[in-house]
């Protein structure tokens, strides 16, 4: 079967992102998947939760992209395989700028390994730039975390839109999935008004081509342990096996693997 390809994406930074990549990819591993994350944001989080030194590593993301060389994939991290980044991505604009066919360089780079892998999970830098486009044209299918604040809900609206334009540009073939609520509190008006607002875009959504099956996952839920699991290099699951916050985790990824 050739690899379900999940960019997550959200032009906005802090909202959860690559902690939400690194963790539904332990749980599609969890259920005997063979999943490949690619780190394609020049901070390079991803690649230190799961325990490289960015600024040690020979090669990286950018070498595929900039060079064609092959993907440099570091096998068997928390029974996933990782594709890392560092800072000198942010280079790779620039230096491709007046390459023919630049947008398609990381779906070339990633040809080869389709059937490989039954999941490839995209952790997206939070910008509209080429690594970006780059993403959602070797993409298959998208996932946008949403942060169940105010002010990330506020901007929603004209991320869609981007998101929207996006697809009809680069890639009119790709599923949009939905959107997974981050940092979730239950407690506030704040978080509960989010997520009703959420819920309410979505479904409106549906009247769009690429939007038709999108739907609104779990809710994660604002937990102190996903930033001491990030800082420890392990997956939630790995860190506190009893924590509450697994169970939306669980569910996403067994919802994304039966719609596969």
């Amino acid at each position: 079967m050739t690899a379900s390809i999940i960019a997550f994406f959200n032009q906005s930074g802090g909202v959860g992102k690559t902690t939400l990549t690194m963790n539904i990819g332990y749980q599609l591993a969890i259920l005997g998947k063979r999943v490949l994350l690619i780190d394609l944001d020049p901070q390079a989080s991803l690649t230190t939760f799961m325990g490289l030194k960015p600024f040690e590593l020979e090669q990286t993301v950018r070498d595929a992209l900039v060079k064609e060389e092959a993907l440099p994939i570091h096998e068997k991290i928390h029974n996933m395989d990782l594709v890392p980044s560092n800072i000198f991505l942010s280079e790779s604009e620039m230096q491709l700028v007046t390459e023919f066919r630049r947008e398609y360089r990381l779906k070339d780079a990633l040809e080869p390994l389709k059937d490989l892998y039954d999941y490839i999970l995209i952790d997206c830098p939070p910008s509209l730039g080429l690594l970006s486009v780059m993403s959602l044209v070797a993409a298959t299918r998208l996932l946008i975390p949403i942060q169940t604040e105010y002010k990330a809900v506020e901007g929603t609206m004209f991320l869609l839109k981007t998101i929207s334009d996006l697809v009809r540009k680069v890639n009119r073939d790709i599923q949009v999935l939905g959107s997974v609520p981050t940092m979730y509190d239950d407690r506030t008006v704040q978080g509960r008004s989010a997520l009703q607002t959420i819920n309410l875009i979505f479904e409106q959504l549906k009247v769009h081509k690429n939007f038709q099956k999108a739907q609104v996952y779990p809710s994660i839920p604002r937990r102190t342990d996903f930033a001491n699991a990030s800082a420890a290099h392990q997956p939630l699951a790995v860190f506190s096996p009893g924590n509450d916050a697994l169970k939306p985790l669980t569910q996403i990824a067994k919802q994304l693997d039966e719609t596969q």
